[in-house]
């Protein structure tokens, strides 16, 4: 959008290939990478500039950007995952699940690893923790590395088939969802409470937990939950991997760097127009408004293009999808 408005567009990309979460987050059996590639090298091709390895607060300070540009917009997403603080969380091959798909996006790629550092369900029992699209994605690509078994675990209940009657449309349909990579195999769980890990010579070989019943609300609006006695379980568990979701971005470096505002989440907070409490500095997407999908993203990088062009220019003809 800025490119096309007339401006000299640089895009800083910390890793060693243009794309973010689509290129490195993202399994190929769902996205294949070359509708990714074809649309940077579009935006190359157009005039756009493409900076790689540029961590902006490490390798790159932040007082190069404000020297060289008139705007700074932050695409960074939310990058920082949610942990599970448990007995045993220490053990060796207990990954965010972050960390074990981008791994494997990088081999597809034909990068190497030391096997010491290699993620791999290849021959091992899996649990997956978290039943959201991050989820599903681990347990595609443990399918394809050849696991042994997979186990996804869910500390919600599980959904209903239909709408339920407090969730009308046109709300979004809180519904029970099944990916390709779900009918390939592995079981699914509901109401599961990790309670703790175990392992050998400092390995995880064992998820401990508990099943749960949950009940009404309580004062604050939040619904009830408790431990059912007798319920306690373990599972053999070789590689754990947490799909828990993300917190917040990255506040160490460019964001202190840069002094700019958070919410109470602990995202960036901004103007209609995604300008932050800094003049000039613009956020978007995650970084703004928490871990989301593809098309907030798209949505939130053009309301930002407008916001730019409109304090570059004094006016702008951008759209703006998310002014009203």
């Amino acid at each position: 959008q800025l490119n096309h408005a007339g401006h000299l567009v640089t895009l800083y990309e910390r890793n060693e290939v243009i794309g973010g979460l689509l290129r490195l987050g993202i399994p190929d059996f769902k996205l294949e990478k070359n509708v990714v590639q074809r649309r940077v090298d579009q935006m190359a091709a157009e005039g756009v500039t493409f900076v790689t390895n540029a961590h902006i607060g490490q390798n790159v300070p932040v007082s190069e950007l404000k020297d060289k540009f008139d705007a700074i917009v932050l695409t960074g997403g939310s990058t920082v995952p949610r942990d599970l603080d448990v007995p045993g969380r220490e053990l060796s091959g207990i990954h965010p699940a972050m960390d074990y798909l981008t791994m494997q996006n990088r081999t597809n790629t034909g990068a190497e690893f030391p096997e010491s550092e290699r993620i791999t369900a290849e021959g091992k029992h899996v649990v997956i923790l978290g039943g959201g699209d991050t989820g599903a994605d681990c347990l595609g690509t443990a399918h394809r590395q050849g696991a042994l078994s997979i186990h996804q675990f869910e500390l919600l209940p599980e959904p209903p088939v239909e709408r339920a009657e407090g969730n009308p449309w046109p709300q979004w349909p809180l519904i029970l969802r099944s990916s390709a990579a779900h009918e390939e195999g592995g079981d699914r769980d509901y109401n599961i409470q990790t309670t703790s890990f175990s392992g050998s010579n400092g390995q995880v070989t064992k998820l401990h937990g508990i099943r749960l019943e949950w009940g009404p609300p309580d004062e604050t609006g939040r619904p009830t939950m408790k431990e059912l006695e007798g319920t306690e379980f373990e599972i053999e568990a070789d590689l754990v991997l947490f799909a828990l979701g993300f917190l917040h971005p990255e506040k160490n470096g460019m964001l202190e760097d840069l002094g700019v505002e958070l919410d109470g989440r602990g995202n960036v907070t901004t103007t209609t127009d995604r300008m932050t409490n800094v003049s000039g500095v613009f956020a978007a997407g995650d970084m703004h408004r928490g871990q989301s999908l593809v098309v907030w993203a798209l949505a939130e990088g053009r309301q930002a293009a407008h916001g730019v062009d409109k304090y570059l220019m004094g006016a702008t003809q951008l759209p703006a999808p998310l002014s009203t």
